[in-house]
């Protein structure tokens, strides 16, 4: 099967807005977020786009997430737990149970390589944890 038959732009593009809505309301995670995004549709398309690459392979984001991330100054190994409790509850609500799957595998990927980068690049002489709930 090739990435692109996993599912449609239109899937993914509900899959982010749907979670990205629960993210500004959430009172853990929504704060820093709406601080820290000015232009929310913009953002939401590069999202889309990211997401679009991992479950598409599209190729379309061009970004760096791991320098966006290290330059927050709040983020908590709870966060990232909350992002993913976030996460899984929108993949629940998707009808495409492949993508779904797809994109669960890769959100805990994700998160550990941005949670083990962010520790690395704030204490490098510190030895990083790996996400338990990843």
């Amino acid at each position: 099967m090739q990435a692109s038959d996993l599912c449609t732009e239109d899937e993914v593009a509900r899959l982010v807005s749907a979670f990205y809505a629960k993210v500004r309301r959430d009172e853990r995670l929504g704060p820093i977020f709406n601080s820290h995004i000015d232009d929310w549709d913009a953002h939401l398309a590069k999202l889309t786009d990211f997401w679009s690459s991992m479950l598409r392979g599209t190729r379309r984001y061009a970004g760096t997430p791991m320098s966006v991330h290290v330059a927050l100054p709040e983020l908590k190994e709870t966060l990232f737990a909350r992002w993913l409790e976030l996460f899984d509850q929108t993949l629940a609500e998707q009808p495409n149970a492949r993508m779904a799957e797809r994109a669960r595998t890769f959100s805990r990927r994700i998160a550990q390589s941005l949670w083990m980068g962010y520790q690395m690049h704030r204490d490098p002489d510190r030895l990083a944890r790996e996400l338990p709930c990843a």
